[in-house]
């Protein structure tokens, strides 16, 4: 029998874990043979099972069972995208490059390593020097002192030509929302131009990261699954009754700033009420998200959602909470919840020549007040050459933003830094009553953003055990049926045709019945045991003679009746990984047992 000694999960460290990864084939560095390249890794057999049952799983809740769409962008896109995104100019680490043998750092990441502040990278770059300087930290490959050496931003974008010759400039995308955003004008057609509407995107991003570490949790290329969602943030409002009694740890910026702060124990609904989470959005899609987590593995005891503090959130964001785990004592970030606000879809307006807007049609038609301007072309036209058109734009917008600019005689523009004065009398400018049936909104964004591979690291971390089976120490993953990369082994007890062909009939029954299957007859039972156990593998299935046995009566009896052959009443071992408890079950109705089991309509110790 099996005497768990580390139930809670503890025995398991980033060294036990990267070794068993790579030895069982769930993810290890990439291109070893040529000596391998800092923050590329491969997954295996096994971690690229993980990984895709993650990604389904994660499909099946936020887009199927949400009702959103899905779609798959390309992951290079030309430089306009990013100029208008904000990640030319914002998308920056901390770099600090060591004088002496030219390593580079992350700035904020030496700070949280080596003195007590934990969230450097909210902190300004001279403040962060100021903490390098005050305690005297040094380079960690040579140990050269790095007080007094400039830290500077560093864009995380990977840059490439696209086409030859006079190539266009393009990145690849340190993020999959830009490929949704990029084409809100054809996909808000395919919503039928009604919000609320979400897309979603299951796929690489790519960022340049200055010091990669901790095998997959900091990677240059890495999976992101994320859901842009669409909103009016006039008129709608989520589903929180459905989430409100969801039990959440929260550590807000007011607690993170207070010298005594501390994780709040609350419910999504009280935290709305309270105001600890301003946006019910975000606070419907955190209520999503946490019993979402626990389905797939990850230890509640050791999952939080921490809100951003202000010099660290990103660019477009107005909030963004953080779903953390904690892995070796220190908590990293799984996903991020952001409000984008209509950021992102008002700047790929003002830099394209398409409309990220939704028309929104009044209950009843109003009668309204609208400045306009008809400018005297013939007069802009001599005057301003071939930026007459831009003066036209720039007049309406005017009209548009303050008529009172339009009372005196003249009204003045801005052109390419420029102040230029227009006779009013030659703008045409009117203010007229228009009866309009709608009008033109900005959709807001709430994103729920996903890091498949720190999700990965995260459950097989969860889901690392130590125990003892009979005198014997042994290494298992408490991995979720839902999840494992395996769910059934099948074993011949010893090499015999009989038993092997018995063996190879129940593995064809199972895959017909959907479920992932090995067929191992190597080593004895116990080593077959153990390999599975390690994996991850919920159930092992042993063929034995007394199956065969069984067989051999059955036929008998059947003969000597001289009536039809019975169905198979032929029973095998089935093992459970967790407990190592034993049952023989029918071979007959095994395939329907085993796909309940895993779909959680029966429990193995009620059969």
């Amino acid at each position: 029998m099996s005497e768990d000694t580390a139930a809670d999960g503890d025995a398991a460290t980033s060294e036990k874990l990267v070794e068993l990864a790579k030895r069982r084939g769930y993810f290890f560095q990439s291109s070893g043979a040529y000596g391998g390249v800092g923050g590329f890794y491969t997954f295996g057999p096994q971690g690229a099972s993980l990984k895709g049952n993650l990604e389904d799983a994660w499909r099946d809740r936020f887009a199927v069972a949400e009702g959103n769409m899905e779609i798959d962008a390309p992951t290079i896109m030309h430089e306009p995208v990013f100029e208008a995104s904000g990640h030319l100019d914002g998308f920056d680490d901390m770099l600090i490059e060591c004088p002496e043998c030219g390593t580079s750092s992350r700035a904020d990441h030496l700070v949280e390593d080596n003195t007590e502040y934990e969230d450097a990278e909210s902190l300004p770059i001279p403040e962060v020097e100021e903490v390098i300087a005050e305690y005297e930290l040094s380079c960690p490959e040579c140990g050269a002192g790095l007080a007094g050496v400039a830290v500077e931003d560093f864009n995380l974008m990977f840059a490439t030509n696209i086409g030859p010759g006079d190539a266009q400039p393009g990145y690849l995308r340190p993020e999959t929302a830009q490929g949704i955003f990029v084409e809100f004008p054809r996909l808000k057609e395919y919503a039928r131009n009604q919000l609320p509407f979400g897309v979603t995107q299951i796929g690489r991003a790519y960022r340049n990261e200055i010091s990669p570490r901790r095998s997959i949790i900091r990677t240059r290329e890495f999976t992101q699954a994320e859901l842009e969602y669409f909103i009016d943030p006039e008129t709608d409002d989520p589903d929180l009754e459905s989430v409100a009694d969801v039990e959440v740890s929260l550590y807000p910026a007011s607690e993170q700033n207070a010298a005594d702060g501390d994780e709040i124990e609350t419910t999504i609904g009280d935290a709305v009420e309270e105001g600890i989470i301003s946006s019910p959005w975000v606070a419907y899609f955190l209520g999503v998200a946490k019993p979402w987590y626990e389905a797939v593995g990850v230890d509640m005891d050791r999952f939080r959602f921490r809100q951003h503090l202000s010099g660290e959130r990103a660019h477009y964001a107005s909030d963004c909470w953080d779903a953390e785990s904690e892995i070796d004592g220190n908590w990293i970030e799984m996903a991020g919840f952001a409000y984008r606000g209509d950021y992102d879809l008002s700047k790929h307006e003002e830099y394209s020549d398409d409309r990220f807007t939704i028309f929104k049609q009044y209950d009843e038609p109003k009668t309204v007040e609208r400045a306009t301007v008809d400018p005297d072309m013939s007069y802009l036209g001599p005057e301003f050459g071939g930026d007459a058109q831009a003066v036209v734009s720039e007049l309406e917008d005017l009209a548009a933003r303050d008529r009172s600019a339009f009372e005196g005689d003249s009204v003045e523009i801005d052109l390419e830094g420029e102040t230029h004065e227009i006779p009013v009398e030659k703008t045409g400018f009117a203010v007229e009553e228009q009866t309009e049936a709608g009008e033109h909104i900005t959709p807001h964004v709430v994103e729920p953003s996903f890091g498949v591979d720190r999700l990965v690291y995260t459950v097989l971390h969860h889901a690392y055990r130590e125990d003892e089976v009979d005198g014997e120490e042994r290494t298992y993953l408490d991995l979720e049926p839902e999840v494992a990369p395996t769910f059934v082994g099948v074993f011949p007890l010893q090499s015999d045709d009989e038993l092997e062909a018995q063996a190879n009939d129940i593995v064809a029954d199972l895959r017909a019945e959907g479920l992932s299957v090995t067929y191992d007859d190597s080593g004895n039972i116990g080593r077959r045991y153990r390999r599975q156990d390690e994996v991850g593998t919920p159930f092992c299935v042993t063929v034995d003679y007394e199956t065969i046995e069984e067989r051999e009566a059955q036929r008998a009896s059947d003969s000597a009746s001289g009536d039809e052959p019975r169905a198979d009443e032929t029973t095998v071992t089935v093992r459970e990984r967790d407990t190592t408890n034993q049952k023989r079950l029918p071979v007959d109705d095994l395939a329907e047992t085993l796909a309940a089991i895993r779909e959680g309509d029966l429990e193995f110790e009620s059969l």
